[in-house]
């Protein structure tokens, strides 16, 4: 199987990259299903990068129905250990405008019914998760974004993301409701895969990609689709730039992580209790610690 240290989490401009190059798809089963679609794994300046369209490339699948832990997995299988994670979102501050880029360190979990871990079945697991960013990792970004000099687009480093249910985008009292919190921008993805990738010993940094103001602007439009399609057609371009940019400070000096030992005191069932069968299922997990 085709293997990459460095794994993207995003929609289909990102995995059409012109850098891209010595592209192939891979297939990849995991013990909790098939991932959201076929990984594209290509070299970037040399690197292996594995590229994965989070929706589909054809955008079939609800933010409620993404296969959160397939897609995880699959990463790990592939071998990645730094993702990072390009997303669409609405912006809950005046500052952060429309094509503004965002690496937020903190989450808000406003999602209903997702599985947001691996564990169960006979094994319990508790991961520290008060910073649930990797810090290293958001570093690098921040300073692949700011040596780029994009025009229009204001860098906001740090900030608070809120995961929301959907489909429907937020009532206008939940928007006032967030922005209240201080809350820096809104998605419907990020927070289910921090919570995995951290349990899968991956690190992990989100590239929020502003679309709108979200409901709550006064001097704005409530959201629509069609305005965020066309900001994220003009986004598509600028987080190409940034994800190369990123791939090559990463590849240059990979950054260690405390997210590579997250589960060393995490696990508290005594492994040798935990059903054959669910070893098994984890065993890309649990390999170093058996």
């Amino acid at each position: 199987m085709a293997e990459a240290k460095i794994g993207i989490i995003g929609g289909s401009g990102l995995y059409k990259m012109e850098a891209l190059q010595d592209v192939e798809e891979v297939q990849v089963d995991t013990p909790f299903g098939a991932p959201s679609d076929a990984l594209i794994v290509g070299t970037i300046e040399g690197t292996r990068v594995a590229f994965l369209a989070r929706h589909g490339r054809n955008h079939t699948l609800l933010p409620s129905e993404l296969p959160f832990r397939a897609n995880i997995y699959a990463m790990k299988q592939l071998g990645v250990e730094y993702i990072i994670s390009a997303s669409a979102v609405g912006s809950l501050k005046e500052e952060a405008k429309p094509l503004d880029m965002v690496v937020p360190d903190q989450f808000i979990d406003r999602t209903k019914n997702r599985i947001s871990t691996f564990f169960g079945e006979g094994i319990v697991a508790h991961i520290a998760f008060a910073d649930p960013v990797c810090d290293r990792l958001a570093g690098i970004l921040t300073e692949a974004i700011a040596s780029l000099n994009l025009s229009d687009v204001t860098l906001h480093r740090g900030g608070t993301y809120v995961c929301m249910e959907g489909p429907a985008f937020s009532t206008k009292a939940e928007s006032h409701l967030y922005r209240s919190w201080g809350a820096t921008v809104i998605g419907m993805t990020n927070l289910p895969e921090a919570k995995l990738a951290r349990e899968a010993e991956i690190a992990y940094a989100t590239l929020a990609l502003v679309t709108d103001y979200d409901c709550w602007h006064p001097d704005h439009d409530s959201v629509t689709v069609e305005m965020v399609i066309a900001n994220l057609q003009r986004n598509a371009k600028n987080a190409q730039m940034v994800i190369q940019e990123t791939v090559r400070r990463l590849s240059k000096n990979p950054p260690a992580s405390e997210a590579h030992s997250a589960l060393k005191y995490a696990i508290l069932t005594p492994l040798n209790k935990v059903p054959v069968a669910t070893q098994e299922k984890l065993g890309l997990l649990l390999k170093k610690y058996l």
